[in-house]
């Protein structure tokens, strides 16, 4: 508040024609209580109760901006980082930029391509922040022709103020768009943008003991990525090279083996149809910005993951799968298409008119919509060493293709129609073979779960300010905790009110005793960009996933309470 007072008051006297300039802003909490349940396992911390807050406040004058970052842990929510303590500014930059120039000192999030070589950024829920505190410089000086510099140190702690890594990072990117030059290139059907990074981690250096080696770390570590970025017509591909020197660290047990990555994305789309299909090879490409840190401590880079994110419940939470850094080759693809009415001349005959009519009866009124998406990933082809070798290099990869381990196999087919006005459903299926031992989600068992699962959902407008959604979801499978249910019903009085009541029920575990009903009700009042929601029920232990990056949930019995809002 400090620092914006002085600028908001030079907008008050700057004249009477002159901006004042604008402050905005966002405001979210997660409070909840803790009720002991022996039953799932559930704890309570001391405090019995535990609160994450987090507020934006940015001023905005022309070209210039600045904001502040206040953030809350009274104490952490349980299964949250216990880097998160106290509150205090954990966020504070200042920002100039016009069509040519974009500077900001202070902190700062970005990502340089897909983000194999660097991504600075934040998943609050799970409890990931890594960003930069430095400077950022971007500059234009033509048309389609973009510069950038990054360098300071990334956010690793919170203890009622803003606490850095170790590591220095610095950072440079260049974008070339062709298609930029020239005011009529800009709408050829051809696009075409290069682009290349340069990133490298300064750390003191020490030495480390393997076997009978002493081994010198390097103190700086510099990784380099192309990439290109096509469109066609219909048409996309995607395509981005990371190398990293070596890069001794926890995560590879100190190896001194070179990074690399490949990614590619190939995509069509047209109305009524598209496909995507990418793929993506890993080996040896966890970069920190301190050697020693391991789970989420300052990540420099992030590698996207392969498989489809799940939203249902069952599919989203029991099996999620996360990506892994130290070596992994995949690919998915994806297939979407809308099958509509056909057209047939009033009082046609034959067996042609009877089929299109029997079409025309399964697509509906409305048409029906089909997505298919299969996702497949293994570890890498290597050859492992032995003796003094093995402890330096690790290992030699043969291939870029498939190792012999399996980590997922996921199939997922996806089907949606409207009925009526008032009425539409869709139905997924789900088959998924799953490497609990490369992803550690359940200590119940080690090896490969081979599931099956089945989700209907129902939206249903019952009258006007009044609907319905359900969801039925199945699992079944031999391994593991056997077979689940989940069952959800979400009543909406528009525009402000919902009520929703789940239960997520392992009826299939050989235990009896475990077969608990997780029983979770919530009911919320919204208003534009406010909205609070009370919650109160039973979750159980296990794996909350955001794009490829998960964290441990424990169980939990009790109430919660959700505010966000925005001015």
């Amino acid at each position: 508040m400090l620092m914006l007072a002085p600028l908001a008051v030079l907008g008050q006297f700057g004249g009477q024609n002159s901006d004042p300039g604008s402050v905005t802003g966002n405001v979210s909490l997660i409070w909840q209580s803790y009720a002991e349940d022996s039953l799932i396992g559930a704890q309570v911390p001391p405090e019995k109760s535990a609160l994450n807050a987090w507020a934006n406040l940015i001023y905005t004058k022309g070209n210039f901006s600045t904001g502040v970052r206040y953030e809350a842990y009274q104490n952490a929510l349980l299964g949250y980082p216990g880097r998160f303590k106290g509150q205090g500014i954990a966020y504070r930059f200042a920002r100039y930029r016009t069509d040519q120039y974009d500077v900001t000192i202070g902190n700062f999030y970005d990502q340089l391509g897909s983000g194999l070589i660097f991504r600075s950024y934040e998943e609050r829920y799970l409890g990931v922040d890594n960003a930069m505190d430095g400077l950022r410089v971007v500059f234009r000086p033509v048309n389609g022709i973009q510069l950038k510099g990054i360098y300071g140190r990334q956010r690793l702690d919170f203890d009622s103020r803003l606490i850095n890594g170790e590591g220095v990072v610095r950072a440079a990117d260049a974008e070339v768009n062709f298609n930029q030059f020239k005011e009529d290139w800009a709408s050829k059907k051809l696009q075409v943008t290069l682009g290349g990074s340069f990133v490298s981690r300064f750390q003191s250096g020490s030495q480390i003991e393997k076997d009978t080696l002493v081994l010198e770390v390097p103190e700086n570590v510099a990784a380099y990525a192309g990439r290109a970025n096509i469109y066609y017509g219909n048409w996309n591909l995607y395509a981005e090279y990371v190398r990293k020197i070596n890069d001794p660290n926890a995560d590879n047990d100190y190896i001194y083996h070179e990074g690399e990555g490949i990614f590619a994305n190939l995509s069509y789309s047209k109305p009524g149809f598209g496909f995507n299909l990418n793929g993506k090879m890993v080996d040896n490409m966890s970069f920190r910005s301190d050697r020693d840190l391991l789970l989420f401590d300052a990540p420099i880079n992030f590698i996207p993951a392969i498989t489809k994110v799940h939203t249902y419940n069952l599919a989203a939470t029991l099996y999620p799968y996360a990506t892994v850094i130290d070596g992994e080759t995949g690919f998915n693809v994806e297939v979407f298409k809308k099958f509509k009415r056909k057209d047939l001349p009033e009082g046609a005959t034959g067996f042609g008119a009877s089929m299109k009519r029997f079409y025309n009866a399964m697509v509906g009124k409305y048409g029906t919509n089909v997505t298919v998406n299969f996702a497949a990933a293994n570890n890498i082809d290597t050859t492992g060493f032995s003796g003094v070798e093995g402890a330096v290099q690790g290992y030699r990869r043969n291939s870029l293709g498939f190792g012999d381990e399996k980590f997922v196999r996921d199939l997922n087919v996806e089907i949606s129609r409207k009925f009526s006005k008032n009425f539409k459903a869709k139905y997924t299926f789900y088959y998924l073979e799953f490497n609990t031992t490369t992803t550690p989600v359940t200590v119940d068992f080690k090896g490969i779960v081979y599931a099956n699962m089945h989700v209907v959902e129902l939206n249903n407008r019952l009258a006007k300010h009044h609907s319905l959604r359900t969801e039925l979801q199945t699992l079944f499978t031999e391994q593991d905790k056997g077979d689940w249910g989940t069952v959800l019903f979400e009543y909406s009085y528009s525009p402000h009110w919902f009520v929703s009541v789940m239960d997520q029920y392992n009826f299939g575990n050989e235990n009896p005793d475990s077969r608990v009903h997780y029983l979770f009700g919530t009911v919320g009042y919204i208003n534009g960009p406010h909205r609070l929601a009370l919650g109160y029920g039973k979750r159980r232990e296990g794996i909350f996933c955001v794009g490829g990056v998960c964290r441990a949930v424990p169980a939990s019995n009790g109430f919660e309470i959700t505010f966000t809002s925005s001015f």
